[in-house]
């Protein structure tokens, strides 16, 4: 009996101190916001005061590292906690240990240490969207569409595509094995590979129709904007009248940067996006500014559930403005600002304080953007047939994860304790070359439903035009300020 006294005293003891030690953290963090307001901070909170749930919050880490079947890390238990903590608000607010913060700036530069793949979540399991060209997962054989089972040995299922990243990016030379599920085979893949600097090409460019021209961009890092003026300039000698932007599948990513991008294209003094916080300094307004390099060519803008943050912006400002068309899918709704707060140990929050709101006052959160036109993304199957994306269930596709995963394989499981081609010269290999991009162009066409359509859309723009000015001669109500053809 004395025993367990002891025991229980010790314990009590230690949850004094950590309750002491978490209220003084959670303090900082606070203070470290620099956005809350004393007055607003209500220490009772609802239900009960938050000094008696912190109370209990120690009680639990205490039993935790007292009790659980294994010994387990005192920093591990803390930052779970705050893990769950940020969990509790918004799926955008979170918490990064300080190689997950490192790894987020080096991203955001657009030049980073890693495999070269752009990976997301499909129906519940980590896929490869596409590999880099040129990239070490390129030359190591990865395809579109390669489902990841497991990095390192360890189950990729239910692993958030943070944690896969922050999995496979490392230190350059070093490598990397992960595991691989590929249609049409029986077996899984394994592949070993080195990790090296991958900079990402954030801008892509091509001419349709003699006079299109189509720019993508993938995200918005620090120089999205100056790759979009070399972009556009190289278009302009090629003779382009009109231009498609493709921002679907585009996640974001800097603020100013989508804010240069619309600046390009709009004539004159108009507000791009605005923002509202609950601290002044978060209600914000972004307009454009004289830098004499917009265009005004007519442009559609292509989007789909893929165009997040950044992308919302740009494309919500120029259909607010009658400066574009949009094209597509609605995107994905993501309009709520996250302001980065470094801590003290190197670590960082990244904290959701305000939400975006496009010129005309249209709320993105939640909302999207909807396209002006609607034209939901097919794919071709074997056979030529359009389908549907995505038409595989998460269960299916889990099931057959499951095949090839066992509880060893599991994440945070309790262990058991015991070269192509050759080069062609002259006047035949630049009318191969041409014959080559003239085919891919088509092909593009072919695979890409909504491109097509935008394409035909701009193919057939004067004569559109010239239909609605002479309605607005004959009594109608035509306004064109979507950019003339040059």
């Amino acid at each position: 009996m004395y025993f367990k006294a002891q025991i229980q005293s010790n314990s009590w003891n230690r949850s004094v101190s950590i309750s002491s030690a978490l209220a003084c953290l959670f303090l900082m963090i606070f203070m470290c916001s620099a956005q809350v307001n004393a007055k607003e901070m209500d220490v009772s909170g609802e239900g009960g005061n938050t000094y008696e749930r912190l109370k209990v919050f120690s009680e639990i880490f205490s039993l935790i590292e007292s009790s659980y079947v294994e010994p387990v890390e005192s920093k591990t238990l803390i930052e779970g906690a705050i893990r769950g903590m940020v969990k509790a608000l918004d799926p955008h607010t979170s918490y990064l240990p300080p190689e997950a913060f490192r790894d987020m700036k080096v991203e955001t530069s657009g030049k980073f240490g890693g495999l070269g793949i752009e990976i997301s979540i499909r129906s519940g399991v980590l896929t490869v969207v596409s590999p880099i060209e040129g990239t070490p997962a390129f030359n190591a054989g990865i395809q579109a569409g390669d489902k990841i089972i497991k990095i390192e040995g360890d189950s990729t299922l239910d692993m958030t595509l943070t944690d896969a990243v922050s999995n496979m990016r490392g230190e350059i030379g070093t490598s990397i094995n992960i595991t691989i599920f590929r249609e049409g085979l029986e077996k899984p893949l394994d592949f070993q590979i080195v990790r090296d600097i991958i900079k990402i090409q954030n801008i892509k460019k091509k001419v349709y129709n003699d006079d299109i021209g189509y720019i993508k961009i993938r995200s918005f890092s620090k120089a999205t904007s100056a790759d979009l003026d070399k972009a556009l300039a190289a278009l302009e000698e090629k003779g382009i009248r009109k231009l498609i932007l493709d921002v679907r599948n585009n996640p974001g990513g800097l603020l100013n940067q989508a804010v240069e991008v619309s600046d390009r294209f709009l004539d004159e003094e108009n507000l791009i996006v605005y923002t509202k916080g609950r601290s002044e300094d978060q209600n914000m307004r972004f307009t454009t500014h004289d830098t004499g390099k917009r265009v005004s060519y007519p442009m559609i803008v292509l989007v789909n559930g893929g165009s997040a943050s950044a992308s919302e912006i740009v494309a919500g400002a120029l259909q607010d403005l009658g400066r574009a068309v949009v094209v597509g899918a609605p995107t994905f709704g993501k309009g709520s600002v996250q302001t980065i707060i470094p801590l003290s140990d190197g670590s960082a929050l990244r904290l959701t304080t305000a939400r975006y709101y496009t010129p005309s006052g249209r709320v993105i959160q939640e909302k999207g953007i909807v396209p002006d036109i609607l034209v939901e993304r097919k794919n071709r199957d074997a056979d030529g047939a359009e389908k549907d994306e995505d038409v595989k269930k998460e269960t299916s596709e889990k099931e057959r994860m499951r095949r090839f995963l066992r509880e060893k394989d599991l994440k945070k499981h309790l262990k058991g304790k015991s070269s192509i081609g050759d080069g062609v010269e002259g006047e035949i290999q630049e009318s191969l070359s041409k014959d080559k991009e003239r085919t891919a162009l088509e092909e593009d066409l072919e695979k890409d439903n909504q491109l097509r359509y935008a394409v035909s859309l701009l193919s057939g723009w004067d004569i559109m035009v010239g239909t609605l000015k002479s309605q607005g001669k004959n009594g109608g109500s035509a306004h064109l300020t979507l950019g003339q053809a040059h």
